[in-house]
């Protein structure tokens, strides 16, 4: 059993997200990023099979997809996707996320 405090993890960075690898084993991984205002983790996507969740912790964005797609995003909202769709997060204000892929890449 392991317990993460996310509070310990509550670092940006002014030039790209701030990325902390919260959990990784064979089953999945488990990362936070921290985004200043206006960053964002561009749209991509793995060719593999397997889930990711994206769970926004704290402040308000949007989810991007394919062909331009948009949803919002804000603090309690989780995305749940395919690892081989389309994806990314564009942060509105400061704005904290956890990331989990299974399988792991």
């Amino acid at each position: 059993m392991k317990k993460i405090a996310l509070d310990q993890t509550a670092e940006f960075n002014d030039n790209a997200p701030k990325l902390f690898v919260l959990h990784e084993s064979e089953f999945f991984k488990l990362i936070n990023f921290n985004f200043r205002a206006g960053q964002t983790l561009p749209i991509h996507s793995h060719q593999l099979e397997g889930q990711l969740s994206i769970t926004v912790i704290s402040g308000e964005g949007e989810f991007l997809a394919a062909e331009g797609k948009t949803m919002p995003a804000k603090s309690g909202d989780i995305l749940i996707s395919d690892i081989a769709e389309k994806h990314g997060i564009k942060a509105i204000t400061e704005m904290r996320v956890v990331v989990t892929i299974a399988p792991p890449i």
